[in-house]
């Protein structure tokens, strides 16, 4: 009988994919409300935990919410079940329904909002705006026998291990001679006890990344024969990997500011948007920030973009942006609802063969209407 999956399950595959550590500090992200332990029916990916939304739930027998935005940003002071919020968190739990919440660490992760958001914009030459953490890099020395090296291997390289630039699978070998007593309750896999044994042994050194070292020596470990297997970890001064809000590409083609509004609109499905300066401007150079990102306006003309696409953008920092030379199209807050669909993919791969239903919230929560 196939076993049943628990949300913590769950949280550990989306954190595969999003750390909590990446989130911003000021941020709630992770669970929210339920539990760790139930085991997963039904999973709903949503933008928003609305009282709509959680009806919406109920009726689909959902029993995991996976959200962009936490429902619980501030501690709760007083739980009154007259109130919207309240009502919301009594159906919860009154339906056995957990809340679990990736925000800023999903906004900066690799195919995260952001890099949704710049795939639905086909930028080409990708990097992140404003950087916000860089991977720890740690090297690896393990001792292995030459019968299980191809193994021991193959288990670094495919748990990640040994990735640097656009290259996988990196070690370096060197041939040694191993020694070693196996004292009295020991189960050596070579030699005798209380006999010194020496063995013709392989060094492979590879490097990792902090988020994969847990993994990987797990990995490295169940792979090895010897029953204490010996191995190094070295904490590195080389630079890890790069994580951070907002992307920077371009576009294929250059085109003015009006042909790029119009096109941004049937792309994302927006009515209308708030756009800057000259609509006749060519722009090719692109900054796209999911939510609220009026504060990287520099950020963006630091980095060369000729427009830059976010929302809830205020008055006077428009006013800046526009006098920097800065295009700024406010697009709204809502175009973080790419989300939906790119969780739900990454989860249908990732609960492949598990029998779980994952399904994206049918609501709009959008605020906003257009008259």
């Amino acid at each position: 009988m196939r076993q049943k999956l628990t949300n913590s399950d769950v949280f550990k595959i989306m954190e595969q994919w999003a750390p909590r550590s990446h989130a911003y500090d000021w941020d709630n992200v992770g669970l929210q409300i339920g539990s760790h332990n139930q085991p997963v029916k039904k999973i709903m990916v949503t933008l928003d935990v609305m009282e709509s939304v959680v009806d919406e739930a109920i009726d689909q027998q959902v029993n995991l919410i996976i959200a962009h935005h936490p429902m619980l940003f501030k501690p709760i002071r007083q739980l009154n079940t007259d109130s919207s919020i309240g009502r919301t968190i009594k159906k919860l739990l009154e339906n056995d329904i957990t809340v679990y919440a990736s925000h800023t660490n999903l906004d900066v992760a690799v195919g995260g909002v952001n890099d949704m958001l710049s795939d639905q914009l086909n930028l080409g030459s990708r990097k992140v705006l404003v950087p916000t953490y860089r991977e720890p890099l740690y090297k690896i020395a393990i001792y292995v026998p030459h019968s299980h090296k191809s193994k021991v291997l193959d288990a670094l390289g495919e748990n990640g291990a040994g990735h640097i630039g656009n290259y996988s699978h990196c070690t370096f070998q060197t041939e040694g001679k191993g020694s070693f007593k196996p004292l009295d309750g020991s189960q050596p896999f070579i030699g005798t006890t209380n006999e010194i044994e020496k063995v013709d042994e392989v060094k492979i050194e590879t490097i990792v990344q902090e988020s994969n070292l847990k993994k990987v020596v797990q990995a490295m470990t169940n792979s090895h024969p010897y029953e204490e297997p010996a191995y190094d970890i070295f904490p590195l001064e080389n630079e890890g990997e790069q994580y951070g809000i907002g992307r920077i590409g371009e576009l294929e083609h250059a085109m003015n500011v009006e042909a790029f509004c119009n096109q941004l609109k049937l792309t994302l499905g927006l009515k209308s948007l708030r756009v800057t300066g000259d609509l006749s401007k060519n722009v090719k150079k692109v900054a796209v920030l999911g939510g609220s990102g009026e504060k990287y306006i520099h950020a963006a003309k630091r980095k060369g973009a000729d427009i830059f696409i976010t929302g809830d953008m205020t008055f006077h920092v428009a006013q800046e942006a526009w006098q920097l030379g800065l295009v700024v199209i406010d697009a709204g807050h809502y175009i973080e609802k790419v989300m939906k669909n790119g969780t739900k993919n990454y989860l249908d791969k990732s609960l492949t063969n598990t029998g779980i239903d994952i399904i994206t919230s049918h609501i709009n929560s959008d605020p906003f209407q257009f008259v």
